[in-house]
């Protein structure tokens, strides 16, 4: 049985409000509280050059909600909302620096890393649907099997996938504020999903999400990884950014289907990764095509090779082809990804060599020196 909501605001109404206004709840601070099971998730909206003053009062805010009987989980997260025309807020995370608005000339501040983390790369795509999510997986599987050590952060907030895909349950366990990242396939792995129930809507402002995938990227103990791949939501927007903007991302792999409706969207996604000096690692070009397995006919239902000349278009590689076929699709809903569960068949062969460019392209830009400064915490 699920905690009440009313129970939270309960323990809640016991927190004073700062400046001596009543308790938090009756100041209007509580936002967007969502209770499953043993797990309790609320936001506390704060003045946002106070955010960091009022740590404190996050800490006892989610500690009086966690003596509540039953309850497993809490997590607490402050949101700070600025006033039109007011500076940016500070960094919540101690260390993280915040990269200029690319529109605006300045110079880009230095990138705080991950501690834990060597490289982080992006899968991103411009609209939903396109098969991103599987291809994450996929990829970081594939990225394993050519020997290095692999993470996945499933930074999709209202459409967390990665708990299915990787036939994942339970939930991770805390040292104080730090998450020990759930493991599936020998990936490490994070993701919101792990801590609410599989149809719960989260129904979140912007920047309650914001908070929560800074809490997930930077507050887990993410053990000596090479790479950390970053299944990003749909879109282009704050989430996306905040993710360009303040984490060192050494690269992004663009997903598209082949028809020309995916691939304009595909094209924002890119632009927005350029105007934050994150290299385009390369376009894979997902559901390329459909081979019937009973015939073997090729139909080419999306169309063909629309990510290969939109690649040389911008003069981006092209990672490969992926076709829509029923395996992949089966696999992933199953919780057994086709580079897993058949190692030796066609498809995780192609993921293998996409994942061998990917890695190719990671080089050739240490190589050169591109990116940001990393600066480990």
């Amino acid at each position: 049985m699920a905690i009440s909501k009313e129970a939270v605001l309960e323990r809640l109404a016991r927190i004073a409000a700062p400046g001596g206004k009543g308790d938090i709840v009756a100041a209007g601070m509580i936002d967007g509280v969502h209770t499953t099971a043993d797990t309790v998730i609320f936001s506390i909206r704060v003045p946002a050059e106070l955010a960091r003053k009022l740590e404190p009062l996050r800490a006892a805010a989610e500690q009086a909600v966690a003596s509540l009987e039953g309850v497993g989980k809490v997590t607490a997260i402050l949101t700070a909302e600025r006033k039109s025309g007011a500076a940016p807020p500070p960094s919540a995370a101690a260390g993280q620096g915040r990269a200029s608005d690319p529109q605006a000339g300045g110079k880009p501040a230095t990138k705080a890393g991950v501690s834990g983390v060597r490289q982080i790369i992006a899968v991103a795509s411009g609209k939903g649907g396109v098969g991103k999510s599987t291809t994450s997986v996929n990829l970081a599987l594939a990225l394993a099997g050519h020997g290095k050590r692999v993470g996945i952060l499933d930074a999709d907030i209202y459409g967390p996938s990665m708990p299915r895909m990787l036939g994942i349950s339970g939930k991770p366990t805390a040292d104080g504020r730090i998450l020990t990242p759930m493991e599936g396939y020998g990936l490490q792995v994070m993701s919101i999903g792990f801590l609410v129930e599989e149809d719960t809507p989260m129904i979140w402002r912007g920047p309650m999400v914001i908070s929560a995938l800074t809490q997930m990227l930077r507050e887990v103990a993410w053990d000596d990884l090479d790479i950390l791949v970053v299944d990003m939501p749909p879109g282009t927007g704050d989430a996306q950014l905040t993710m360009a903007q303040n984490v060192p991302l050494a690269g992004a792999v663009i997903v598209s289907t082949p028809q020309d409706i995916a691939l304009i969207d595909a094209r924002k996604g890119i632009n927005m990764f350029k105007r934050v000096d994150v290299p385009i690692l390369g376009l894979i070009e997902n559901m390329s095509t459909f081979i019937c397995p009973k015939c073997g006919e090729r139909s080419d239902i999306f169309g063909h090779g629309g990510a290969r000349e939109e690649a040389k278009r911008i003069g981006a590689d092209f990672l490969g082809e992926v076709p829509l076929h029923i395996d992949i699709r089966s696999h992933s809903d199953g919780g057994t990804p086709v580079v897993v569960s058949q190692p030796d068949g066609p498809h995780a062969a192609i993921y293998r060599e996409i994942a061998g460019r990917v890695l190719a392209r990671l080089e050739e830009e240490a190589g050169e020196g591109a990116g940001v400064e990393i600066v480990f915490e």
